[in-house]
């Protein structure tokens, strides 16, 4: 059986923990007894997550957004408290890794996503906090629009709301999962085709259809289930242990 110090300095130097300041807490939020018999991941860390995952056996956790975030868990009431004490009854710890999973150059969301459309040329987009989050890259070939739009459909495996004011046909791809709708205008700027993300924002409709640039938002929850996917396959490998990431379905 490993034990939880083992996985979280494993994962701490991995994912890069340190590489962004930000609102989320980032690492080992909620510790256990130690002993890590099976791991599960997911996207959010949800009463649903935790009891799917009790279910399958597991006691350590890791989520894409976790529970702590700047001083939110200021009073153990409500939500924290039934969150908390169902993890700390079943002896159950919670790793969470926000942006510098978004951020990570091999496992994380966004490089993901553009693997898996297939872009080639692939660097570094979009700023938050003076750190490129995000990638873009191009096509092999020019695409006609409606086919792209099939196959983010197809990785994503989640509904598409899409803004549909620019070309008929996309070669240029820029990717920020999550809610990153404000990197839009930048999409433009850099003469970039269609611009794929995962919550859709009022802003953007008249951003998109003021500046003539397509944008794709296939969900949020969609375009973050790729991160964690990848620790769950990394910790598998490193650790050969038990480790899968469960899919709750989360439409937005």
């Amino acid at each position: 059986m490993k034990t939880a110090r083992a996985i979280v300095e494993y994962l701490d130097r991995e994912l890069r923990i340190d590489s962004i300041t930000e609102s989320s807490h980032n690492g080992l939020q909620v510790e256990n007894s130690g002993r890590i018999g099976k791991v599960c991941c997911g996207v959010d860390a949800t009463l649903g997550f935790f009891k799917a995952a009790k279910k399958q056996g597991a006691n350590f956790l890791v989520c894409h957004h976790g529970i702590s975030w700047n001083d939110s868990l200021r009073r153990i009431t409500c939500l924290n408290y039934k969150r908390l004490s169902f993890l700390i009854q079943n002896d159950i710890a919670l790793y969470a890794c926000h942006l510098p999973l978004d951020v990570h150059p091999r496992h994380g969301n966004n490089i993901l996503i553009c693997k898996a459309l297939g872009l080639r040329h692939i660097r570094r987009f979009g700023t938050y906090r003076d750190t490129k989050i995000g990638f873009k890259g191009t096509l092999a070939k020019a695409t006609n629009y409606e086919t792209f739009k099939k196959r983010v459909a197809r990785v994503t495996g989640g509904k598409l709301w899409t803004l549909d004011f620019g070309k008929k046909s996309v070669k240029s791809v820029a990717v920020v999962s999550g809610a990153a709708a404000d990197e839009l205008e930048g999409a433009f700027v850099q003469g970039i085709d269609v611009y794929v993300s995962g919550e859709p924002k009022l802003s953007a409709y008249h951003v998109a259809e003021e500046l003539g640039i397509n944008a794709v938002f296939a969900g949020h929850y969609a375009t973050e289930t790729f991160g964690v996917r990848a620790v769950a396959r990394l910790l598998k490998q490193k650790f050969n242990m038990p480790a899968e990431f469960i899919d709750l379905g989360t439409p937005f």
